[in-house]
């Protein structure tokens, strides 16, 4: 393969530390390592995909066996040693893929490998690429070899899952966590590879390539090798052009469509989505952008155009300011909510383009531009008779939210005649656990019974010790059947004091009490000196 024939990730692939943009301080600490001689037994590189961590590996392993130093590190020219190394054909440095040899059997013959020093370079080296593929009988294999490796033996390991790799292994090795590339850096550096390149293409189009790239320097030169390659016409890639080619569209025209469903413009709001939509963009990507405008109306006082973030420019930064000035938090909370609901909804619906209309047909209405006949149009009820549950699908439950009025339908609870019913009051634990068994909420009734430790109950506050076999959302589950049932938000604390046994526990402590009792009572000893092989099973205790 010659060197033009390269995709440009591959032909710019940085051969030295000081080729290596955003990671200047990682860069420079392990340098500093290797001239002082007091290079890691183990490195390990975590990151996002396109960082450089693979790269980072290859040049660590050039830096400790090449000819010419560390110091003067081969870039070009390279020696038999640097070169072996930038082909993977190197004899001492050897590089595995976690990912296809995951097995205890390949750890073990790597290890066996490790017992014998270097042929021909300084050190003997083992770049692992995606390690937390490893199994975890590998990893344990692993450990011994990795605290105490001989003198002339080396780890470097590279990972996007950082948490998938035992404590064990990351506390013998020097950790490094390479950032996303800030924006202003990318885009220079893809920049100057454009100029390299002789490739014409605007700035606009560069930056919307750093955003969609999102601080991955792989992805911004492959976005960009695809602009070159489908502009090769001696016309300038300007960012229409870039948007058709990435299938972006411009965030202005969102804005746009923002401003004017705000103000129950339909025919417009109709106008610029189909715009959008027969430029080519997935409704989805649509949908997703959509959360990040609504993001930034409500944090707009909160961000600052410094350079490093591409997402706005000044017009768009302005627009969403203006807007933000009259809009109700509420409103964009209740936005995000209906479209988190499309989102989901698109992936069952056979036309995804007409749910997104519909979507925006709803959201002009919930913002009450059409008051008390839409809302009953839609529910089927006077507004003022609305459920207002936030916990609830709100495209169901939630439509005149915004309005500020109480909306709650009243819940005719069946209690026990010993409860208090006042808008549904729970007195006790246990009436709690009566209320989940009425409700038929079975798998709550199961978590307070069995896996609930409680240390104080009141009315509103609920404080429980922490039980390692409680489901994950028993606490979420529990507060939104609450507030749902007494129209209170309860507070549900976990204590360090150590709360009482669980019901089942103390029904399991009573049923054995009562077992023991009756095998001490006369009727059972004459039962047995008539009977000898009878078997107390069961006890059942009479009212009297």
């Amino acid at each position: 393969m010659t060197e033009n024939s390269k995709v440009l990730a591959l032909k710019y692939r940085p051969q030295v530390f000081e080729d290596l943009i955003g990671q200047e301080v990682i860069a420079e600490t392990i340098k500093n390592s290797v001239i002082s001689d007091k290079a890691a037994n183990a490195f390990l590189f975590t990151g996002i995909r396109g960082v450089g961590k693979t790269t980072f590996a290859r040049i660590v392993a050039k830096a400790l066996n090449c000819e010419n130093g560390v110091e003067n590190l081969c870039k070009k020219i390279f020696c038999e040693q640097c070169n072996s190394i930038v082909k993977s054909n190197h004899i001492d440095v050897l590089e595995m893929d976690a990912a296809s040899k995951t097995g205890v059997d390949d750890v073990r013959e790597l290890i066996e490998f490790s017992r014998y020093g270097p042929t021909i370079a300084k050190y003997k080296i083992f770049i692992i690429d995606e390690v937390h593929m490893l199994s975890k009988q590998a990893f344990n294999a692993l450990l011994k070899t990795l605290e105490e490796p001989p003198k002339y033996l080396k780890f470097i390991f590279a990972t996007t899952e950082i948490k998938k790799i035992p404590v064990t292994v990351i506390s013998r090795c020097q950790r490094f966590d390479l950032s996303r590339v800030k924006s202003e850096e990318l885009f220079n550096y893809i920049k100057m590879i454009k100029d390299k390149e002789g490739g014409k293409v605007s700035d606009d189009a560069l930056k919307l390539i750093v955003k969609i790239s999102e601080g991955s320097v792989r992805d911004a030169l492959s976005l960009l090798d695809r602009g070159l390659i489908a502009n090769q016409n001696d016309e300038e890639l300007n960012l229409d052009k870039a948007q058709s080619i990435y299938g972006y569209f411009d965030k202005s025209s969102l804005i746009e469509l923002i401003k004017n469903l705000l103000s129950g413009d339909e025919k417009k709001v109709f106008e610029l989505y189909r715009k959008i939509y027969d430029s080519g963009v997935d409704p989805k990507i649509f949908l997703n952008d959509f959360l990040e405008v609504l993001y930034y109306l409500k944090n707009i006082n909160f961000i600052k155009l410094d350079g490093n973030n591409f997402s706005l420019n000044d017009q768009d930064f302005s627009n969403l300011s203006k807007i933000s000035e009259n809009l109700d938090s509420r409103d964009i909370i209740l936005f995000w909510q209906f479209t988190l609901d499309t989102i989901e909804e698109i992936n069952i619906v056979s036309n995804p383009h007409l749910s997104v209309e519909m979507f925006l047909f709803r959201l002009m209405r919930i913002k009450g531009f059409k008051e008390k006949d839409v809302v009953e149009s839609f529910t089927g009820k006077n507004p003022d008779t609305l459920i207002k549950e936030p916990e609830k699908k709100i495209a169901s439950k939630t439509i005149d939210q915004i309005k500020n009025i109480s909306q709650q339908e009243k819940i005719e609870p069946n209690l026990n005649k010993d409860e208090v019913i006042n808008e549904l009051k729970i007195g006790s634990f246990e009436s709690l656990i009566n209320l989940c068994a009425e409700r038929k909420e079975a798998k709550l009734k199961y978590e307070l019974e069995t896996n609930t430790n409680l240390v104080s109950f009141s009315e509103g506050l609920i404080e429980i010790s922490f039980n390692e076999n409680s489901d994950k959302d028993f606490i979420k589950n529990l507060s939104n059947k609450l507030y749902e049932w007494t129209s209170k938000r309860w507070i549900i604390s976990l204590s360090k004091n150590q709360g009482q046994i669980s019901k089942k526990e103390k029904n399991k402590i009573d049923e054995k009490k009562i077992f023991d009792g009756a095998k001490k009572s006369e009727v059972y000893k004459k039962m047995i000196e008539a009977f000898p092989d009878a078997e107390l099973i069961n006890v059942e205790l009479k009212e009297d």
